[in-house]
């Protein structure tokens, strides 16, 4: 592995812990504006100071994110479907390497289907991909998706991850399931976990993340259940602090509603300042 990808990958995953924070927000290159994502700038902004990475497309980076902000870019390259399309499965490199170069980008990140009517396909998108990250020196993440005919148990999660390790991934991105350790035994590369779609309680979410980093994750990429909370910072916080703070979910939810409850006060004087500048406004003859 040479100096400049052995770099990248170290901004994702900190080499002082072996540990990272990758906060998603690449959903809408297949769902469009879903719930919490409809004007990305306002949803990104915030939450940067608490991420380690940022995993999104092409043009909400161009859009949404100011240039001289200093967060490494795990950037979306394969697309090509719709969640009203036929096929999710059916993806390409929508991404050149060149313009990832130009976007300054850390990372690469796909999605390969296992076992879909495109497996073959997808899988060729990777090893084409990691051949131009070798060339230039920069790491390949590899999403698992999971088709609605799979199922997310560790015998199918523990393949698909080997798999796009085998093909040079270097790092995999999949889902917490029972028996997760046996998926990271498995694969020689690190395995990020997805948040996946919001659950019903925060603790829900730290408990996953905590659950999945004892059981030999290397990290999250998490995204709905941080930004379609009603207190997004305060859940990146509580996810921060189990990821490099070593706190158990009830600890980071200890640390969710600490903060939620100072969101809350600031919110409170935010609003009071408002009213009083209105009350002292000079009205109009």
């Amino acid at each position: 592995m040479d100096w400049g990808l052995k770099n990248r990958l170290s901004k994702i995953i900190s080499p002082k812990d072996n540990r990272g924070v990758m906060l998603a927000v690449d959903h809408g290159y297949f769902l469009g504006p879903t719930d919490g994502l409809q004007t990305p700038r306002t949803t990104i902004r915030p939450l940067l100071p608490y991420a380690d990475s940022l995993m999104l497309t092409r043009g909400v980076l161009r859009t949404s994110v100011n240039p001289d902000v200093n967060i490494p870019i795990v950037l979306r390259v394969s697309g090509g479907t719709s969640i009203v399309g036929e096929d999710l499965s059916n993806e390409s490199l929508v991404t050149s390497v060149e313009e990832a170069i130009r976007l300054n980008a850390s990372c690469l990140a796909l999605s390969i289907f296992v076992g879909s009517k495109h497996e073959h396909k997808t899988l060729v998108n990777l090893s084409k991909l990691v051949d131009l990250g070798e060339k230039y020196g920069i790491p390949i993440l590899t999403v698992t998706a999971v088709g609605k005919e799979m199922n997310r148990d560790s015998r199918y999660l523990g393949l698909a991850c080997r798999i796009a390790a085998e093909i040079g991934a270097h790092i995999v991105k999949t889902y917490y399931c029972q028996n997760f350790e046996e998926v990271v035994e498995g694969c020689p590369v690190p395995v990020i976990i997805a948040g996946g779609k919001k659950l019903p309680r925060e603790l829900e979410a730290l408990q996953l993340a905590y659950n999945a980093l004892r059981d030999g994750a290397a990290g999250v990429d998490m995204g709905r259940n941080i930004w379609q909370s009603d207190w997004p910072i305060a859940m990146i916080k509580a996810v921060q602090a189990i990821v490099h703070k070593n706190a158990d979910a009830k600890e980071a939810y200890g640390i969710f509603l600490e903060e939620e409850e100072n969101d809350k006060s600031s919110h409170k004087e935010r609003q009071k300042v408002v009213r009083t500048t209105v009350n002292h406004s000079v009205p109009f003859d």
